[in-house]
């Protein structure tokens, strides 16, 4: 049959572009249409597709199948899935794109053409010329151009006004400084509820302020911003999930964790309210001058954390980031009075009931345990080892905290695995060999012993500034004795031998603790998993 050339509208009367009503073929051109492109709500194709499945030359299947493919999006962004761009984060995280999206419909659209070269209708028929089809390929290209210049434009239009939504949406007023902290003034709203007064602290994962809360009668609470960082943003998440777990089984917060009051996400900064505490138990030793605690406040906030930690343990939730600086005081008020050995004011804190806090690095039993958790300083010789993980770590972690109440300064001031294995081993003892024979680690080892050189300029350091545990204790007694105890034991290197925080709590330490400050017998286990 030979087939007739139409021109101009006409053909679009008489050739549909999915069944040839002339040949009786399928087509394999589009035909040029200047009408405004047809949508699969409109009653005009109701109508053409009723038509079609009444004379059914081709399956119903087909021409859905043959629409999903003219009007989705371009197999581009569905060809491989989403972890196809899991290695592009980083490069659409902080930088003039708002989301993956946003990123995604600029680099595609921008430029047409390249997106023609990599999109599967380059091999498509209808960019093929064929002898049964009833347009040339000169009049075939033309058409396409044509198309393609409207698409483009309808696109970065549609984007456009896309992106000016969505920064509608976010405000101007909301902006983030180059490490993501949401940048704020004293007397800013949030959420048209929480205003600001003042910044309380800050740190890597953003800042803490001190906010009126108008929805609870003007009440003072701290509210955590988290960085508008995707990591930060996920570890907030975690952290809400435990809180909220945690709040669950505590409501009226006897164990001594910090309870959430109310979160929200506010422009891509995770928000967390909480109420107002006092200092940290570092903040406030700093602010002393490193004066240590007396023995019998180390004994109270001591016995707290133990009991704190452990309800944590017995829910299956490992902390993972026990520090000073995570130990608030419930209240910091203290009196002033004068030291005349040392001739200077000193301060003494009031009330040493304490709650424990952040939880954004809390990992469960059952959770993924990475290879690397807890502060510098407070790390257990398993993490610095890579031997695995678990509870055991947080009692290590109290025990380095009890000694810097106990002396004022650290036990282990250094930023280097292997001097930190050097002041362990100075401090505490040789290390077992069942450890270093287990450890990936043998780069710290030599012949079953730590490789280190006692008489470099570290080494030396370290024979300084280092002794055995026993040779800080202040006061030679009974109850300085007890506390260096408990000390050593929860500084054990295995931590299979370690000492576990049941037991510390009926450590003879303790035993001289004043019946106001002991809290609840309740041994029985608070399980999440119930």
């Amino acid at each position: 049959m030979t087939s007739r050339r139409m021109k101009g509208p006409r053909s679009v009367a008489a050739t549909d572009f999915l069944w040839d009503t002339v040949s009786g073929v399928l087509a394999k051109t589009m035909p040029r249409s200047y009408r405004r492109h047809r949508s699969r709500s409109s009653p005009g194709y109701t109508r053409r597709k009723r038509r079609r499945e009444s004379s059914t030359p081709p399956s119903r299947e087909y021409y859905d199948n043959f629409y999903s493919r003219r009007h989705s999006r371009s197999p581009v962004y569905h060809s491989k899935g989403r972890d196809r761009w899991a290695p592009e984060r980083d490069f659409y995280q902080g930088s003039q794109y708002e989301s993956r999206a946003d990123y995604f419909c600029e680099s595609r659209y921008s430029n047409f053409d390249s997106f023609e070269e990599n999109s599967r209708y380059k091999d498509d028929s209808y960019y093929r010329h064929s002898s049964t089809g009833h347009h040339s390929s000169h009049h075939s290209h033309r058409r396409h151009r044509k198309r393609r210049k409207r698409h483009h434009h309808s696109r970065s239009q549609s984007h456009s006004n896309s992106r000016d939504r969505h920064e509608k949406k976010r405000g101007k007023s909301v902006e983030d400084d180059e490490e993501g902290h949401l940048i704020y003034r004293h007397g800013d709203w949030l959420q048209a509820r929480y205003e600001i007064v003042s910044t309380l602290g800050e740190g890597t994962f953003g800042k803490v302020v001190e906010c009126v809360d108008h929805q609870r009668g003007r009440k003072s609470i701290a509210l955590k911003i988290i960085k508008n960082i995707e990591k930060y943003r996920e570890a907030a998440k975690l952290e809400i999930n435990v809180l909220e777990k945690l709040a669950d089984k505590d409501p009226s917060n006897k164990f001594l964790c910090v309870q959430m009051l109310d979160w929200f996400d506010y422009h891509g900064h995770m928000c967390i309210s909480f109420d107002m505490l006092g200092l940290s138990v570092f903040d406030f030793l700093k602010e002393n001058s490193y004066q240590p605690y007396p023995l019998h406040q180390v004994r109270h906030i001591a016995y707290q954390m133990c009991y704190a930690v452990k309800f944590l343990h017995d829910n299956k939730i490992t902390h993972t980031d026990l520090k000073p600086e995570n130990v608030l005081f419930v209240d910091s008020s203290y009196d002033m009075f004068y030291n005349a050995e040392k001739k200077r004011d000193e301060k003494y804190v009031k009330m040493t009931d304490i709650r424990l806090i952040d939880f954004g690095s809390a990992t469960f039993d059952w959770e993924h345990h990475s290879t690397i958790v807890s502060t510098r300083h407070y790390r257990a010789p398993e993490v610095i080892l890579e031997l695995g993980w678990a509870q055991p770590c947080d009692v290590w972690s109290i025990g380095a905290i009890i000694f810097e109440l106990y002396l004022g300064f650290t036990m282990y001031q250094t930023h280097d695995n292997r001097e930190h294995l050097a002041m362990m081993e100075r401090i505490l003892g040789p290390m077992p060999s069942k450890l270093i024979k287990k450890t990936r680690k043998q780069k710290y080892f030599y012949k079953s012993r730590l490789d280190w050189d006692e008489s470099s300029s570290a080494g030396r350091y370290v024979r300084e500034n280092c002794k055995p545990l026993r040779r800080y204790m202040l006061v030679n007694d009974k109850e300085h004795e007890e506390l260096f105890d408990l000390i050593s034991q929860m500084l054990t290197y295995d931590p299979s031998k370690r000492i576990t925080l049941s037991e510390a709590l009926s450590h003879p330490f303790f035993a001289l603790l004043p019946p106001e400050q002991r809290l609840g017998r309740r041994e029985h286990s608070h399980s999440l998993s119930r």
